[in-house]
């Protein structure tokens, strides 16, 4: 899913004209119930905020005066009450700037923190899900990093359901952009709960763009790529998502992994060749983003043997450059083979990517009538 919002609400779009359907009188007699009802008529209230508020951002609006009530919902001792109250905040925060921030406001934190470290995984789920699509707020970010949340979301990484691991991650992502965060999820030792995850997921889902997205964030420190390094498979998992993973995915993994070689290029590089980096690279050097493009072939120099400055490199080929890693290590290792494959086929891909910019160019220069009419294009090349 594209959003971290689209990942928090799970609705068929068969039923979206369905959810929609309300009017202004049932939406204020849902107020009225899920605030001075009985126990049972608010859950059911809540149920039906929960349905109402999937898709329609009308209802999200009108629906909003039921935060105060929902919120004091969660300091109930029922679990059901809790778990319709979380689900209802939930839908009506997803996509609702002011409604995330209004929730919040309304004191949701301190129950929905004390249900991360409930025995009950259902309530833990529903709370790790909500926090995640709080997080998304700028405003709330530094509100939920002062409440204690950040210890408790990197156990949910560690013990929790499958989903909860993925909404909890999700969530630390979101903190993350606070600097100081960043350390306080460090000396939590996330990493190897991160890379477990890693290796459990496929590598070109969300869930692994966002837990890839927050291990290059944390290998900008020592104790992070230390980390990363000592953990069995660490890189390794990395170096999958370099070849498995969605275009943003590879980015952070060539982003990791370029980090980690210049901050020590002598204690890294033998690692990353190792685990066979070199053909995710090398694809990359042709088919990722601009700036992943540059990323991958920084990544391919620092890999050689020799370091040269930089003024020597200019002169150099990206053939050149491989074929000096690759002759590095023994003939018959299937990586390398693999390595020397690729590179032929990227070297050719790259002649005739740089033969088609050559023609652009030429055109470009040459005005219509400067060409020969049997030459002239019939229609614009394709990039």
């Amino acid at each position: 899913m594209g959003s971290s919002e689209n990942w928090a609400s799970t609705e068929s779009s068969s039923s979206r004209g369905l959810y929609g359907r309300a009017s202004a009188a049932e939406l204020e007699g849902i107020i009225v119930r899920v605030g001075s009802g009985e126990e049972e008529q608010k859950v059911q209230a809540a149920m039906e905020i929960r349905r109402l508020t999937k898709t329609s951002s009308r209802n999200r609006r009108h629906l909003s005066l039921a935060v105060d009530p929902l919120v004091a919902m969660l300091r109930s001792p029922s679990y059901e009450s809790c778990e319709a109250a979380i689900l209802a905040l939930l839908n009506l925060a997803v996509k609702d700037e002011r409604n995330k921030i209004s929730i919040v406001d309304a004191g949701a934190l301190e129950p929905l923190i004390s249900f991360l470290d409930s025995t009950n995984l259902d309530l833990q789920g529903f709370a790790t899900a909500a926090l995640f699509t709080l997080s998304a707020s700028s405003v709330n970010k530094p509100r939920i990093s002062a409440s204690g949340a950040i210890p408790l979301l990197v156990k949910v990484v560690e013990e929790g359901s499958q989903q909860a691991k993925m909404d909890a991650i999700a969530a630390l992502q979101n903190l993350s952009t606070i600097q100081d965060n960043l350390r306080s999820i460090l000396s939590l030792h996330p990493i190897p709960s991160l890379v477990s995850f890693l290796k459990s997921c496929d590598k070109s889902t969300k869930p692994a763009e966002k837990c890839c997205a927050l291990l290059e964030l944390l290998v900008n420190f020592d104790e992070g790529r230390t980390a990363l390094t000592r953990e069995e498979g660490g890189v390794l998992s990395v170096v999958e998502v370099l070849e498995e993973g969605s275009p943003p995915s590879r980015e952070h993994a060539v982003g990791a992994l370029l980090t980690m070689c210049e901050s020590d290029r002598s204690r890294y590089r033998e690692v990353i060749l190792r685990e066979g980096a070199i053909p995710g690279l090398l694809e990359l050097t042709v088919q990722g983003s601009v700036q992943c493009q540059a990323k991958a072939r920084r990544l391919l120099e620092l890999l050689r043997e020799s370091p040269y400055r930089r003024r020597q490199l200019e002169a150099d080929t990206l053939e050149n450059i491989v074929s000096s890693i690759v002759s590095k290590v023994v003939d018959g290792d299937e990586q390398t083979e693999k390595a020397k494959k690729m590179l032929a086929e990227m070297v050719q891909i790259s002649m005739e990517q740089s033969l088609r910019h050559l023609q652009r160019r030429a055109l470009v220069v040459c005005t219509p009538t400067e060409l020969p009419l049997a030459n002239r294009p019939s229609q614009v090349p394709s990039k």
